[in-house]
């Protein structure tokens, strides 16, 4: 097949040709949006799962649903290296602007951006970001220093100019769960402030599975205040759908046992049908692409993950990790056991659990219930014992 015109698209993030069986989640996400629009607080959604089962490309859909539905959305795709004033303050900044910009002056537009001021000149200096604004800031507001209550005071102030406006705003943050504690509960407490005053701004959010946890202890009533829907893995009819749409479009189609074996390999993942999808359009010469093609372009997406998808992750990881990751490889997929864990590596549980901690905090395993130990990339530990044979 023309590689030029090869539908599947492996990326982190990148949108997938067929987005299968998500359907539900999204038509919650329109609802939630359009029930947020008219002040009916309803819970924010924070999306949960493994690496590679499309969380990020399912914010950039919902995004979408949001301008769809005329909101003003803030995008932040998150990583460890600022703070999450430094990651809101830009995004909320523009949107202010915006506001600012329509016709009309209007005051509580004003007195947002004057609040705005405020938080920036607290949290942040204004030559490591950009979000000078020329204008005073609102005295006594957003200014504590405290930075659950001054989050609060913002995202009230912005939600408040975005009504008066007759308009929405959607916060939409990806890796949620890299955010630091007070980061988490003033952000909680922030969305729970909006919420009890009806205004229109709802939270859309995305983070591993320990997510959830992290959330509850942040704030206890934040169980009322979101959901959580879990993504996971496509069913073998998700699966097909995923392989099989983009290609019918093009006059083509894979086998049966071409769809079985591309499952049974990914586990329907949907970035590794992606990666599936796309080697075997390459390699394929006719239609419908048979079960040689699917082998031969199995070789080379584990090659093509073992260089890069999985690669990135185990070299952010000391020695130490490495070993403590290779041993639950060898108890297979998981969850396991502590204690299996240290059983493998000869040492008792006390003496690993610092190494377990840093590796829950680098979001490579997660505790699916206590005293259990998963990994979040899926596939990961068939990886370990390619890449390092032995335990050594």
């Amino acid at each position: 097949m023309d590689p030029r015109q090869n539908p599947f698209t492996p990326g982190a993030g990148t949108q997938p040709p067929e987005l299968a069986g998500r359907e539900e989640i999204l038509e919650d996400a329109t609802i939630t949006l359009a029930r947020a629009k008219l002040g009916r607080a309803p819970k924010s959604m924070l999306l949960v799962g493994l690496r590679g089962v499309g969380k990020t490309v399912l914010l950039r859909r919902i995004e979408d649903l949001a301008q769809q539905q005329d909101y003003l959305s803030a995008f932040v795709e998150w990583h460890e290296a600022r703070s999450l004033s430094e990651a809101l303050l830009p995004k909320l900044r523009s949107i202010l602007l915006r506001l600012d910009a329509l016709k009309n002056v209007n005051e509580r537009v004003k007195k947002a951006l004057r609040v705005l001021k405020s938080f920036a000149k607290v949290r942040v200096k204004y030559e490591d970001i950009e979000v000078y604004l020329d204008i005073d800031p609102e005295s006594g507001v957003a200014d504590s220093g405290a930075l659950d209550s001054d989050l609060a005071d913002l995202m009230v102030a912005v939600a408040d100019a975005a009504k008066a406006r007759g308009a929405a705003v959607a916060i939409i943050i990806d890796e949620m769960q890299f955010l630091e504690e007070d980061e988490l509960s003033a952000l909680i407490m922030s969305i729970h402030a909006v919420a009890q005053k009806g205004l229109p701004l709802v939270l859309m959010g995305a983070g591993l599975p320990q997510l959830i946890g992290r959330t509850g202890r942040a704030k206890s009533y934040a169980e009322r205040l979101f959901a959580f829907p879990s993504v996971g893995p496509l069913s073998r009819r998700e699966a097909r759908d995923a392989i099989q749409e983009p290609v019918k479009r093009m006059g083509v189609s894979f086998s049966k046992a071409s769809v079985e074996r591309i499952f049974e390999m990914t586990r329907g993942y949907p970035y590794f049908l992606q990666e599936w999808g796309y080697h075997s359009w390459n390699l394929a010469d006719r239609s419908p692409i048979g079960r040689v093609v699917i082998d031969r372009a199995s070789q080379r997406a584990i090659r093509k993950l073992d260089e890069s998808f999985f690669r990135v992750r185990l070299d952010r990881l000391t020695p130490a990790e490495k070993r403590y990751l290779r041993a639950m490889a060898e108890l297979g997929p998981g969850p396991h056991r502590s204690g299996d864990i240290a059983a493998v590596l000869k040492v008792r549980v006390q003496s690993v659990a610092p190494t377990r901690s840093n590796l829950i905090k680098k979001g490579m395993i997660y505790s699916p219930s206590h005293g259990d130990t998963a990994f979040t990339v899926p596939l990961f530990d068939e990886f370990l014992k390619r890449e390092i044979p032995s335990r050594s």
